[in-house]
């Protein structure tokens, strides 16, 4: 199983995000961070930056980290692709709909993702893939 470490997580966006302003061939991975990346142009400037990969990003300052948002989006295109868990892309299409566009549908599932994520956590346990799917759908009504 692959398990980068937080430095080569960030240094793979902030290559991705190199790459593609260099108008260089990407991997089908790099492909996705990149859109991902364009999705969210709050983060460019700091993408352009290798300094960032060892900045820190404090939620008790208020500071949202993106090299974490931008991972939880690339776990769930990924997801999305394989509908992992089961019905995941169903309640996913169910959210775009009632947003209307796909970024806002995404960002829905990431903060299920993220609650399921925090309960497994708490609970010491496995993530539940129902439960998951469960809050998506609520969030699709």
């Amino acid at each position: 199983m692959f398990n980068p470490s937080r430095d080569q997580v960030r240094t793979f966006f902030i290559e991705s995000w190199r790459k593609y302003r260099a108008k260089e061939v990407l991997t089908p991975l790099e492909h996705i961070a990149s859109d991902l990346i364009l999705l969210h142009p709050e983060y460019q400037t700091l993408l352009e930056d290798p300094d960032s990969v060892t900045r820190d990003f404090s939620p008790d300052e208020g500071q949202i980290n993106p090299f974490l948002h931008l991972s939880l989006h690339l776990a769930i295109e990924e997801q999305l692709s394989i509908d992992q868990p089961p019905g995941l892309r169903a309640a996913f299409e169910a959210c775009q709909n009632r947003h209307g566009n796909r970024h806002d549908a995404l960002h829905d599932v990431l903060e299920c993702l993220g609650e399921t994520m925090f309960d497994a956590q708490r609970n010491r346990a496995q993530p539940d893939g129902a439960a998951y799917v469960s809050r998506v759908l609520r969030r699709a009504r």
